[in-house]
């Protein structure tokens, strides 16, 4: 589930499986999807038992904060005054950034230059809308991200379609898939629209790609289509991300790596509710048991949380006690090309092997 991502991220649609959302989200609701304002909740199941795992607990390594700088495909411009100045291939954007509480950089005639502006409900959940100063746009427009095409599109709960300071995460999973020299399965909750699927399609993995979005789950075909990526094997799945995760269990379905980037509230296909503090150890326990006898890593995103770091740090050492390997935890970040300043997006915490 992603959710009203900005709840994933942008101040991480809700759209993604998953939050900065409800980033990038519901629970099946991914950080990409728009909120759903008929309350259509199903019972919810029993909650997943739950017990300290013995064993010790795996190596730390913290704080690590992970970097994206400018470059030719996206940089952060500038930002202050709880707005940042975005390029995005060709366009410049403004959107609302809540913890951008410096003063601007660059001067007023530098933001005005802008291509498109988010306006209207700056709520994390609210719905707004586009003003286009210059030409009016379409709803999408081409991208890259290390060779790979994709669409960036102009969405009511302002998000663009892509994460950049995923990037990070990215790269290091390609990198392990590509070290495995073996065939590798990588399970993506929250897919969103899909950059981070397809990433590991290219580096060579077979992937599961599951966001409750089908709005968010058709922007991900597209852009696979888009990355000429079509014959890669991605399943593109619409379904509550908890319920997909408890069902491959039962199946006794095994992956590799596993990536999830919850939102902070949800909701999945059938009204399934999602909140983060509440079922977040139930999930990262489930993606625990179906790992492989040979895992690799399982990351952990989330977005704008009233949470330190510490607290998914703890959860996901004391999740994979006796596994060994070691639980990296920090900040995900983009770092200004104006005033060279580092905005803070989300917070995440991995395993790995």
């Amino acid at each position: 589930m992603k959710p009203f991502r900005d709840k994933r991220r942008d101040s991480r649609p809700p759209p993604k499986g998953g939050a900065e959302q409800p980033r990038r989200r519901d629970a099946g609701l991914t950080a990409g999807s728009e909120p759903k304002l008929q309350d259509r909740s199903e019972p919810k199941a029993a909650p997943r038992p739950l017990s300290r795992r013995d064993g010790v607990l795996p190596a730390e390594h913290l704080p690590l904060i992970l970097e994206v700088g400018p470059n030719q495909d996206y940089a952060l411009l500038d930002s202050g005054a709880g707005e940042k100045l975005e390029q995005y291939g060709p366009y410049r954007i403004v959107r609302p950034e809540g913890q951008a509480i410096w003063q601007k950089a660059l001067p007023a005639r530098d933001w005005e230059r802008a291509d498109a502006i988010f306006t209207g409900d700056t709520d994390e959940e609210g719905i707004g809308r586009w003003r286009f100063p210059k030409t009016p746009l379409g709803e999408t427009w081409p991208m890259k991200h290390d060779g790979i095409d994709y669409l960036g599109r102009f969405t009511s709960f302002r998000h663009v379609g892509v994460f950049p300071e995923q990037a990070s995460h990215w790269d290091h999973m390609a990198g392990l898939i590509a070290a495995a020299k073996r065939p590798v399965k990588v399970l993506n909750l929250f897919g969103y629209t899909g950059l981070a699927s397809l990433v590991a399609a290219r580096a060579g993995a077979e992937v599961t790609h599951v966001d409750a979005s089908k709005k968010a789950i058709g922007w991900a075909r597209e852009n696979q289509q888009m990355a000429g990526l079509s014959q890669k094997p991605i399943r593109w799945i619409v379904d509550d991300a908890v319920k997909f995760a408890e069902r491959e269990e039962r199946r006794g379905s095994r992956y590799d790596i596993i990536l999830f980037d919850p939102p902070a509230y949800g909701r999945g296909p059938k009204g399934e509710v999602w909140q983060l503090f509440e079922d977040l150890p139930a999930l990262t326990d489930i993606c625990r048991t179906i790992l492989t006898p040979k895992p690799l890593a399982v990351v952990l995103t989330a977005y704008s949380i009233r949470a330190s770091f510490f607290a998914i740090h703890a959860l996901m050492r004391d999740t994979f006690a006796g596994m060994g390997g070691t639980v990296e935890s920090g900040e995900l970040i983009i770092r200004e090309k104006s005033a060279g300043r580092a905005l803070s997006t989300s917070l995440f915490s991995r395993w790995v092997a």
